[in-house]
């Protein structure tokens, strides 16, 4: 399959062309609609107003905000006057943000006013106090020397930082002449996007993306939805991470598709954005959509315009895959594996593959894109049926990291493969199993045990909504098992339940030593629970 050769401003550009009536953006909170037309032309308008800003191509701009329309008009004014977009997780706080600034070396940050009950503003000020006396556009900051503009999202205007209205308005001052010479200058391999990887290991690296990269990426996860301009896909994931910006945006754009988007995640919401506006894919990791079947009023609302979408993040229980399909009707929908450093995907089961393969594998490896297993830590290929690591490489693998020549070395060799450090086996029909992470795998006496496997198991229990096994150190084996489990509400399920359901279904060994119930995991803000820190508290709760 031939790859597009077009920057992401172009790529929104060719679907002006093609339905320029067609509605491209619906905030249903906010009781907005824009035709591709229409938001093209903001667009335009917000390109122009960084130029006029003096923000060059090639520069740095973060973006620290929920998904607002403005986040959604950034991503493509830099996409056309050729700035880099650094997204921001919206859930840092000061050390985590002057850090990504800093090694970004970001010259521009845009910011929405808070964000779940936390001053963005007041965080900034603690990073910057040279903030209070600076004026827009001249901020001098003894810790972040590099950053001088401060866009601020909101109806509020603050002496220090500019608003989005002003940034809209300077775009008068730039003529269209002047957008378009800038827009030819741009080349679909330089960099236009940088995402911080979660940090589960040492500090967050900065992922450099190309137009490349994610315009193709975008159009290969739409092709396996089979989207087209009749689609109406709901994108309640964070535009940070790419589940949002890429799966989500860029997918939706690359055939002329209508974003239906929530601000915040909240399962009602998505219910009711998906019932009122007849979505026909929905986007989520397996908790939003756990959190969307359990809901109370679940029922209420009429899901039947449902076609596909996709769940990933995080892998995907075998049981909520099958209620998505039977309870939601998405009965398209599709699994799709990758990582930030693969723009992200690299397979993805398709919308017509058997449902027992959208259920137990991840799929194949996108078109142009290779894959590999090989032995950990060697180059030797693995035979089929047999866990390894997963290599892939193409045109989907990241420029490297920001100004880290070393980590860059270490995750792509010089063969061009990127290591994922995800643990996969290829099955005999050329579909993948991701079985776990290489570190995550537990090695108890000698056994090597995937957590996914007992997972799969505990799903079956009927009292578990949710299971995460850990493997936590242990004297006598080198590690043990341990499960967290989040039981569905009212139940009154307790640990010897939970062996009694494991004795004589699965091996001895890998029956759970330890079993903590809670309400709640820790997670990233893109919705991935946070392994290390299940085995940081089981540590904690072993010692006490």
């Amino acid at each position: 399959m031939s790859l597009l050769h077009v920057t992401v401003g172009e790529l929104l550009e060719e679907q002006v062309k093609l339905y320029p009536e067609h509605e491209a953006v619906v905030y249903p909170e906010l009781k907005l609609r824009k035709t591709y037309q229409e938001f093209n032309k903001e667009v335009n308008q917000a390109a122009k107003g960084l130029m006029a800003l003096g923000v060059g191509k090639g520069e740095h701009v973060a973006i620290w905000s929920d998904n607002k329309p403005e986040w959604l008009t950034t991503q493509f004014a830099t996409g056309k006057m050729g700035a880099v977009l650094v997204t921001v997780n919206t859930n840092y706080q000061a050390s985590e943000l002057q850090y990504l600034l800093e090694q970004s070396e970001a010259t521009t940050l845009i910011m929405a006013e808070n964000y779940k009950g936390t001053s963005y503003i007041e965080v900034l000020k603690s990073i910057c106090p040279e903030l209070e006396e600076a004026a827009p556009g001249n901020l001098q900051s003894k810790a972040l020397p590099k950053l001088k503009n401060i866009i601020i999202l909101g109806n509020t205007n603050y002496p220090f930082a500019y608003s989005w209205r002003d940034i809209m308005d300077a775009g008068k001052e730039i003529s269209d002449q002047d957008l378009w010479e800038r827009k030819t200058i741009l080349e679909e391999h330089e960099v236009i996007n940088m995402q911080y990887t979660s940090g589960t290991t040492g500090f967050p690296k900065g992922v450099m993306l190309t137009h490349h990269n994610i315009v193709n990426n975008g159009k290969q996860i739409a092709d396996c939805m089979k989207l087209t301009e009749a689609d109406r896909l709901c994108i309640p994931v964070p535009f940070f991470h790419c589940f949002g910006c890429v799966l989500g945006v860029l997918a939706a754009v690359s055939k002329g598709t209508t974003m239906v988007l929530v601000e915040q995640f909240h399962p009602e919401k998505v219910l009711a954005a998906v019932a009122q506006e007849r979505c026909t894919a929905l986007h989520g990791v397996p908790t939003m959509f756990i959190a969307e079947l359990n809901h109370p009023n679940f029922e209420q609302y009429d899901l039947s315009s449902l076609r596909t979408g996709i769940m990933s993040g995080s892998p995907c229980p075998m049981e909520v895959m099958t209620k998505v399909m039977e309870k939601m009707g998405a009965e398209e929908i599709t699994i799709a594996y990758g990582q930030t450093e693969a723009s992200p995907v690299i397979t993805q089961t398709k919308t017509d593959d058997p449902i027992e393969l959208r259920v137990s594998t991840v799929g194949t490896p996108h078109p142009n894109v290779e894959v590999k297993i090989v032995i950990p830590g060697t180059s030797e290929e693995q035979e089929r049926g047999v866990p390894g690591e997963l290599l892939t490489r193409g045109y989907h693998v990241m420029k490297g990291y920001y100004n880290n020549p070393e980590a860059t070395e270490l995750a792509i060799d010089e063969d061009g493969w990127l290591h994922t450090g995800d643990l996969a086996l290829m099955r005999l029909d050329g579909y993948l199993e991701i079985t776990g992470r290489m570190k995550d795998m537990i090695i108890r006496g000698g056994e090597n045990i995937y957590p996914r496997e007992i997972e799969e198991f505990l799903y079956q229990h009927p009292d578990v909504l949710d299971v995460q096994i850990v493997g936590i150190p242990d004297k006598k084996y080198g590690e043990e098992i341990m499960a967290w489990i989040i039981p569905k509400e009212n139940s009154q399920v307790s640990e010897a339940d939970i062996r009694s359901f494991c004795e004589g279904n699965i091996s001895w060994h890998k029956i759970p030593k330890y079993i903590a119930f809670v309400d709640k995991y820790p997670m990233t803000a893109s919705g991935k629970i946070q392994k290390y820190r299940l085995k940081e508290m089981a540590i904690q709760k072993l010692n006490e």
